[in-house]
């Protein structure tokens, strides 16, 4: 609910983009000659430049918050600010290039054509297109824990706005309730969950019941739905919640998720895109054929070794490796398969496996969207399996795309132990550093972790 952008979100910002590049193509013709508009390739690379712009800027001004109750006034002014940023981004591209590519004219059509047409997209947006969708389009189930004065509360000022984009399935208190919307009491739950197909729980008790809290929030972690609450005091706030405002009513996320936001999943996944066709381009067309014949001068087989992986929303994915194990070695049910040391791991597997080349296929994965650069790193079926059973909210490290490399790994929590206890130890502390990951999230954390991975490849640190 809170900080994920639905479907109508999705339409905004499509729209945006369309009026963005109208904006320019019909200034273009306005301010200058249509065929200096279709015939300079510098305006090609500068209208790119100015789309991927756009999105940026949206993000950092909030132009997409989906819970944004602002006057169209306050709208203006953040539709500005992004606009201003075309306009600058516009003047220094010029000044790179040292190319009079256009006039001042066309800068100063641009900027009014795409604040006018934003502007008026908002309009319609806001009092036609959000009113006609929002009976049918995208709606999220959402659950009131505790039906007394905040629940209900709550319940009017999501009635009060058509085109929120929720849905009160009902209210869940030991309290019966002469209300229909009631659904069950809190031990029901988890039941309720499941039958209803629910999105988001708020959390609406008094104080005197959030002795309820710890296992509300496990339940709805172990079906990775995500949990609101409306604190009774705010003493409940703390670094690690996220705290937005609807009418003036405070609501706390328990989990900040930044890649929840639909320009953040954008903007990662163009980079994965651009990364990993570069690494396969530039490094993994001359390295495959290094690592294929080594295989096959070594040990017989394959040279690739496909597996059934948990990647994002637990779907299943062929996960690609350079194989490292000898051929005869299936997928294991248990933890204690072997290290990179051991007998059943090729000679040339524990060169591989030392220097982590063996997961250099699964840039492919990236191309293909199964995964990211980096991300928690996605487990096979058997041992996701018996993490689960160790940890009840493994979940919740799905709701992104798994990684080839991650906050996890870079810190040395890779592979397992033979030794349950301590591997119980370790995958916990593995699932803290992913869930870590997944609440701070930044371009410049993924650079950071690409980077130490690097080194640590180098350095032959890498290996599990």
């Amino acid at each position: 609910m809170i900080g994920r952008k639905n479907t109508i979100t999705i339409i905004r910002a499509v729209a945006d983009f369309l009026i963005l590049n109208f904006s320019f193509i019909i200034s273009g013709i306005i301010a200058q000659s249509y065929e200096l508009l279709v015939t300079n390739n510098f305006m090609y690379v500068l209208l790119i430049l100015l789309n991927f712009t756009w999105f940026f800027s949206a993000g950092i001004f909030k132009l997409y918050d989906e819970l944004n109750t602002n006057y169209l006034v306050s709208d203006l002014l953040i539709i500005i600010k992004n606009s201003l940023v075309q306009v600058a981004v516009s003047i220094a591209f010029l000044f790179v290039i040292k190319e009079p590519l256009f006039l001042r004219n066309f800068i100063l059509l641009y900027f009014v054509f795409l604040t006018g047409l934003v502007v008026l997209k908002k309009i319609i947006f806001k009092y036609f297109i959000f009113r006609l969708l929002a009976g049918s389009l995208s709606k999220r189930k959402v659950v009131i824990v505790g039906s007394g004065e905040i629940g209900r509360q709550f319940l009017t000022s999501i009635q009060s706005k058509p085109n929120s984009g929720y849905q009160i399935i009902g209210f869940v208190d030991n309290e019966l309730t002469d209300s229909e919307l009631w659904l069950g009491k809190i031990e029901d739950l988890e039941a309720i969950l499941i039958n209803e197909r629910v999105d988001d729980v708020v959390i609406a008790l008094p104080n005197y019941e959030f002795s309820y809290l710890d296992s509300i929030i496990k339940i709805c972690n172990r079906h990775a739905v995500r949990v609101h609450l409306i604190p009774d005091y705010l003493k409940y706030i703390s670094s690690k919640f996220q705290m937005t405002v609807i009418d003036n009513m405070p609501i706390i996320t328990v989990r900040k998720e930044p890649l929840a936001e639909f320009y953040w999943r954008f903007y990662k996944r163009i980079f994965d895109i651009v990364f990993s066709s570069l690494f396969l381009i530039l490094i993994f067309s001359w390295l495959f054929p290094l690592i294929a014949i080594a295989q096959k001068i070594t040990t017989k087989g394959s040279i690739f070794f496909i597996q059934k992986r948990v990647g994002m929303n637990d779907k299943t994915f062929n996960c690609f490796k350079f194989r490292s194990m000898n051929e005869e070695i299936g997928i294991k049910d248990s933890l204690n398969y072997p290290l990179y040391d051991d007998s059943e791991v090729t000679r040339f597997g524990k060169f591989l496996r030392k220097s982590n080349l063996d997961e250099t296929p699964q840039f492919i994965n990236v191309l293909l969207g199964d995964m990211s650069i980096v991300g928690p790193r996605p487990a096979a079926l058997p041992y996701n399996k018996i993490y689960k059973s160790y940890i009840d909210e493994l979940k919740l490290r799905n709701i992104i795309k798994p990684g080839i490399t991650g906050w996890a790994q870079i810190h040395g929590l890779r592979g397992d132990s033979p030794d349950d206890y301590e591997n119980r130890e370790r995958i916990t502390k593995r699932f803290e550093y992913d869930l870590w990951y997944i609440e701070n999230w930044s371009y410049w954390l993924d650079l950071q972790i690409i980077f130490i991975t690097v080194w640590q490849m180098i350095k032959f640190k890498s290996g599990r």
